[in-house]
């Protein structure tokens, strides 16, 4: 398992991962987080938009499912249930266990599958230690708390290395 914080890419938001970018990459399994990455932590229930973007996916063929550290399994039960799509609770990342139980449930292999998340150290380890495409969105809501700055500017550094190789590659 390789350990590597690095991001593939680097997204401002979720909704410019499109369907084309994904099929580019030959992904049909698009595994996400939900905290920071789809939503603020306290949004109880899914706005218009980003169902539209998760209705998108499907119509094109890429399958979705969250995988979440989230300890409240009433929170993500409640938003999954609303969106119409599966989770993976306690996915337990940077441990891979969550990813390989939703590849496992979708019936999809690594090769196939791209984790988006909004976090190096749980996230993109996670993604990269199991060998699917790791991409990165900037939090939604940004870094609230002195814990989040830090983390956020920690995260710095690899991020724009992954921006770097991006703008080398596309």
């Amino acid at each position: 398992m390789p350990f590597s914080l690095t991001p593939y890419r680097v997204f401002d938001c979720y909704a410019q991962v499109t369907p084309e970018y994904l099929k580019s990459r030959g992904v049909t399994l698009l595994l996400s987080d939900l905290d920071f990455t789809l939503a603020a932590k306290s949004t109880r229930r899914p706005d218009q938009p980003l169902r539209d973007w998760i209705a998108e996916l499907g119509r094109s063929g890429i399958r979705f499912m969250i995988v979440s550290n989230n300890r409240s399994g009433t929170r993500v039960t409640e938003f999954c249930a609303d969106l119409g799509v599966p989770y993976q609770g306690h996915a337990g990342k940077p441990s891979t266990r969550g990813l390989e139980a939703a590849m496992a449930l979708s019936g999809t292999d690594r090769v196939h599958t791209a984790m988006l998340g909004d976090k190096l150290l749980t996230d993109m380890l996670a993604a990269n230690r199991a060998g699917v495409l790791a991409l990165m969105v900037e939090p939604v809501g940004g870094a609230v708390t002195a814990w989040q700055k830090v983390l956020h500017a920690l995260q710095a550094p690899f991020k724009a290395l992954s921006r770097r190789k991006s703008r080398e590659t596309d």
